[in-house]
Protein backbone atom coordinates (compact mmCIF):
# COMPACT_ATOMS: atom_id res chain seq x y z
CA UNK A 1 0.00 0.00 0.00
CA UNK A 2 1.31 3.40 -0.99
CA UNK A 3 0.38 6.90 0.18
CA UNK A 4 1.05 10.30 -1.31
CA UNK A 5 1.91 12.80 1.44
CA UNK A 6 1.30 16.35 0.22
CA UNK A 7 3.12 18.80 2.48
CA UNK A 8 1.72 22.30 3.15
CA UNK A 9 0.52 23.35 -0.32
CA UNK A 10 -1.11 26.42 1.23
CA UNK A 11 -1.63 29.99 0.09
CA UNK A 12 0.92 31.51 2.46
CA UNK A 13 3.67 29.33 0.95
CA UNK A 14 2.71 30.21 -2.64
CA UNK A 15 3.53 33.42 -4.55
CA UNK A 16 1.82 36.37 -2.87
CA UNK A 17 1.70 34.58 0.50
CA UNK A 18 3.24 35.64 3.80
CA UNK A 19 6.09 33.10 3.51
CA UNK A 20 6.11 32.57 -0.24
CA UNK A 21 8.30 29.86 -1.76
CA UNK A 22 9.38 30.76 -5.31
CA UNK A 23 7.17 28.92 -7.83
CA UNK A 24 5.33 27.20 -4.98
CA UNK A 25 2.18 27.08 -7.07
CA UNK A 26 3.90 25.51 -10.10
CA UNK A 27 3.80 22.02 -8.55
CA UNK A 28 0.03 21.79 -7.97
CA UNK A 29 -1.06 20.20 -11.26
CA UNK A 30 1.70 17.59 -11.06
CA UNK A 31 0.68 16.71 -7.50
CA UNK A 32 -2.95 16.34 -8.55
CA UNK A 33 -1.91 13.98 -11.35
CA UNK A 34 -0.08 11.70 -8.86
CA UNK A 35 -3.17 11.23 -6.70
CA UNK A 36 -4.61 8.61 -9.06
CA UNK A 37 -1.54 6.38 -8.66
CA UNK A 38 -1.71 5.75 -4.90
CA UNK A 39 -3.90 3.97 -2.34
CA UNK A 40 -4.21 6.97 -0.02
CA UNK A 41 -3.67 10.73 -0.12
CA UNK A 42 -2.70 12.66 3.02
CA UNK A 43 -2.51 16.45 3.09
CA UNK A 44 -0.62 18.31 5.81
CA UNK A 45 -1.65 21.81 6.81
CA UNK A 46 0.41 24.31 8.80
CA UNK A 47 -2.12 25.59 11.35
CA UNK A 48 -0.66 28.18 13.73
CA UNK A 49 -2.51 30.12 16.40
CA UNK A 50 -1.94 33.88 16.28
CA UNK A 51 1.14 34.83 18.29
CA UNK A 52 2.85 31.47 17.75
CA UNK A 53 6.30 31.22 19.39
CA UNK A 54 7.96 30.61 15.99
CA UNK A 55 6.81 34.02 14.70
CA UNK A 56 9.40 36.82 14.76
CA UNK A 57 6.56 39.16 15.81
CA UNK A 58 6.33 37.23 19.11
CA UNK A 59 9.92 38.18 20.06
CA UNK A 60 10.77 41.83 20.71
CA UNK A 61 13.59 43.13 18.53
CA UNK A 62 13.77 39.99 16.37
CA UNK A 63 13.35 39.90 12.59
CA UNK A 64 12.07 37.12 10.33
CA UNK A 65 14.68 34.46 9.49
CA UNK A 66 16.73 35.16 12.64
CA UNK A 67 17.58 32.12 14.76
CA UNK A 68 16.77 31.75 18.45
CA UNK A 69 17.23 28.95 20.95
CA UNK A 70 14.00 27.35 22.17
CA UNK A 71 13.68 24.69 24.91
CA UNK A 72 13.60 22.05 22.14
CA UNK A 73 16.57 23.47 20.19
CA UNK A 74 17.33 26.08 17.51
CA UNK A 75 14.34 27.70 15.86
CA UNK A 76 14.10 29.90 12.78
CA UNK A 77 11.79 32.87 13.41
CA UNK A 78 9.27 33.18 10.59
CA UNK A 79 6.92 35.90 9.38
CA UNK A 80 3.39 35.36 10.71
CA UNK A 81 1.92 32.69 8.41
CA UNK A 82 -0.76 30.01 8.12
CA UNK A 83 -2.78 31.43 11.00
CA UNK A 84 -5.74 29.21 11.87
CA UNK A 85 -8.82 30.08 9.83
CA UNK A 86 -7.04 32.63 7.64
CA UNK A 87 -7.02 32.68 3.83
CA UNK A 88 -3.24 32.17 4.01
CA UNK A 89 -3.74 28.85 5.81
CA UNK A 90 -6.14 27.57 3.14
CA UNK A 91 -4.91 25.01 0.64
CA UNK A 92 -4.10 26.33 -2.83
CA UNK A 93 -7.39 26.59 -4.70
CA UNK A 94 -6.27 24.26 -7.51
CA UNK A 95 -5.15 21.44 -5.17
CA UNK A 96 -7.57 18.49 -5.30
CA UNK A 97 -8.42 18.52 -1.61
CA UNK A 98 -11.42 16.26 -2.13
CA UNK A 99 -9.02 13.40 -2.88
CA UNK A 100 -7.55 13.49 0.64
CA UNK A 101 -8.23 10.54 2.95
CA UNK A 102 -6.73 12.51 5.84
CA UNK A 103 -5.67 16.07 6.63
CA UNK A 104 -3.01 16.41 9.34
CA UNK A 105 -2.82 19.84 10.95
CA UNK A 106 0.49 20.74 12.55
CA UNK A 107 2.05 23.68 14.38
CA UNK A 108 -1.09 24.34 16.43
CA UNK A 109 0.75 24.12 19.78
CA UNK A 110 1.73 27.76 20.47
CA UNK A 111 4.90 26.75 22.34
CA UNK A 112 6.53 24.55 19.69
CA UNK A 113 6.87 24.57 15.92
CA UNK A 114 6.17 21.51 13.82
CA UNK A 115 7.92 21.07 10.48
CA UNK A 116 7.50 17.31 10.19
CA UNK A 117 4.25 15.56 9.34
CA UNK A 118 5.21 12.96 11.98
CA UNK A 119 6.63 14.87 14.98
CA UNK A 120 6.70 18.34 16.44
CA UNK A 121 10.14 20.01 16.52
CA UNK A 122 11.04 18.35 19.82
CA UNK A 123 11.29 15.17 17.67
CA UNK A 124 9.22 13.36 20.33
CA UNK A 125 5.61 14.59 20.24
CA UNK A 126 3.80 12.62 17.52
CA UNK A 127 1.16 14.03 15.17
CA UNK A 128 -0.63 10.67 14.86
CA UNK A 129 0.26 10.19 11.20
CA UNK A 130 2.46 7.14 11.82
CA UNK A 131 -0.38 5.32 13.57
CA UNK A 132 -2.83 6.16 10.80
CA UNK A 133 -0.51 4.83 8.09
CA UNK A 134 0.32 1.65 10.00
CA UNK A 135 -3.31 0.80 10.74
CA UNK A 136 -4.08 1.31 7.04
CA UNK A 137 -1.25 -1.09 6.14
CA UNK A 138 0.65 1.61 4.24
CA UNK A 139 4.43 1.15 4.10
CA UNK A 140 5.46 3.10 1.00
CA UNK A 141 5.34 6.90 0.95
CA UNK A 142 5.88 9.50 -1.74
CA UNK A 143 6.35 13.05 -0.44
CA UNK A 144 5.76 16.26 -2.38
CA UNK A 145 5.07 19.87 -1.46
CA UNK A 146 6.51 22.88 0.37
CA UNK A 147 9.11 23.64 1.38
CA UNK A 148 11.61 21.02 0.26
CA UNK A 149 14.37 22.06 2.69
CA UNK A 150 12.12 22.38 5.76
CA UNK A 151 8.78 20.58 6.14
CA UNK A 152 9.29 18.07 3.31
CA UNK A 153 12.84 17.33 4.48
CA UNK A 154 11.88 16.86 8.16
CA UNK A 155 8.88 14.70 7.20
CA UNK A 156 10.92 12.49 4.86
CA UNK A 157 13.76 11.94 7.34
CA UNK A 158 11.31 11.12 10.15
CA UNK A 159 9.39 8.71 7.90
CA UNK A 160 12.63 6.91 6.97
CA UNK A 161 13.65 6.70 10.65
CA UNK A 162 10.24 5.15 11.39
CA UNK A 163 10.93 2.43 8.82
CA UNK A 164 8.77 3.56 5.91
CA UNK A 165 9.95 3.21 2.31
CA UNK A 166 10.23 6.91 1.40
CA UNK A 167 10.58 8.70 -1.93
CA UNK A 168 10.71 12.48 -2.30
CA UNK A 169 9.90 13.96 -5.69
CA UNK A 170 12.06 17.13 -5.87
CA UNK A 171 10.35 18.06 -9.17
CA UNK A 172 7.07 18.36 -7.23
CA UNK A 173 8.61 20.37 -4.38
CA UNK A 174 10.05 23.85 -4.09
CA UNK A 175 12.58 25.06 -1.50
CA UNK A 176 13.37 28.22 0.43
CA UNK A 177 17.18 27.68 0.28
CA UNK A 178 18.21 29.80 3.24
CA UNK A 179 21.99 29.82 3.72
CA UNK A 180 22.56 26.52 1.93
CA UNK A 181 19.59 24.78 3.55
CA UNK A 182 18.52 23.13 0.29
CA UNK A 183 21.82 21.34 -0.38
CA UNK A 184 22.04 20.31 3.28
CA UNK A 185 18.49 18.94 3.18
CA UNK A 186 19.13 16.91 0.03
CA UNK A 187 22.31 15.42 1.52
CA UNK A 188 20.56 14.68 4.82
CA UNK A 189 17.64 12.94 3.13
CA UNK A 190 19.98 10.74 1.08
CA UNK A 191 21.92 9.85 4.21
CA UNK A 192 18.67 8.88 5.96
CA UNK A 193 17.83 6.47 3.15
CA UNK A 194 15.25 8.61 1.37
CA UNK A 195 15.01 7.99 -2.37
CA UNK A 196 15.11 11.17 -4.45
CA UNK A 197 13.44 10.74 -7.79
Amino acid sequence: MQALIVIDVQNDFCPGGALAVAQGDAIVSGINALMDDVDAVVLTQDWHPAGHSSFASSHAGKAPLEMIEMPYGPQVLWPDHCIQGSAGADFHADLHQDRADLIIRKGYNPAIDSYSAFFENDHQTPTGLEGYLRTRGISKLTLVGLALDFCVNYSAVDAAKLGFDVTVRPDLCRGIDMGGSLAAAMAGMKQAGVQLG
